[in-house]
């Protein structure tokens, strides 16, 4: 990747399929998480509204720490790529585990859930925030970053689309009338599908690291930008 020149249509496209990879688990939580609990697992729905509200107390914690945690990690890979390799396959396996049904008892399932959603959404942080914060040194070129978000917002958007109208129908064809196996075959395929886009992501910004800002409050700034946008947008 030269710097100096253009990103190609391949770069633009690895760092979109960034967001998407987060965008296709988080969307399933957002649109079929709340159902799940409530008329699969049997949780009560006041508990889980006071499990959702718990947890963003912790995103507003653990957001802008991982931005300040990114920022002064450094190794032959950046500071913010490796943590899309680093938190793939957990990303993935909790997708799973979150949508798994264990049968314990009431107390038991709760625990369960707060366990399995409150990792599931760190894991989502520790990849989110980093990948966010690349996009400012993803090149010189302020027009091209523009562009390299343009390509983000877009396949996040296509991916969400993709959510919305193949989850439920892929539930029905590997449950049947076993939803709680089907959540778990869907959140499967989902989860491979985002470790894939997230080894894409990767590789295809191989050299963006070359073009970090000299400064770590530069860093700083941009990862709390993500934070804000994250909390902000993504989140709220």
């Amino acid at each position: 990747m030269n710097h100096d020149n253009k990103l190609s249509f391949a770069e633009k496209l690895g760092y979109g399929m960034g967001d998407a990879a987060c965008g296709i688990v988080y969307s399933s939580v957002t649109m079929f998480l709340t159902w799940f609990y409530t008329d699969i697992y049997g949780l009560s729905a006041a508990a889980v509204g006071v499990m959702f509200l718990v947890t963003r107390v912790l995103d507003a914690i653990t957001d802008p720490l991982t931005g300040i945690v990114a920022d002064r990690v450094k190794t032959r890979w950046g500071h913010f790529r490796p943590w899309l390799i680093w938190f793939a396959v957990p990303y993935a396996v909790l997708a799973v585990m979150t949508f798994t049904t264990p049968e314990f008892g009431a107390s038991g399932k709760l625990v369960y859930a707060y366990l399995t959603y409150t990792l599931l959404m760190l894991c989502y942080t520790f990849i989110n925030i980093p990948y966010c914060a690349l996009g400012g040194v993803i090149t010189r070129d302020e027009k091209d970053r523009l562009s390299a978000q343009s390509y983000r917002f877009t396949i996040s958007s296509l991916a969400g689309l993709m959510v919305s109208v193949a989850t439920l129908f892929l539930v029905d064809f590997f449950g049947k009338e076993n939803k709680q196996f089907g959540f778990q075959a869907t959140m499967g395929i989902m989860g491979a599908i985002a470790i894939v886009m997230l080894a894409f992501c990767f590789f295809s910004t191989k050299n963006a690291w070359l073009q970090l800002l000299n400064s770590r409050g530069a860093y700083a700034k941009t990862s709390v930008s993500c934070w804000r946008m994250t909390s902000g947008v993504l989140w709220r």
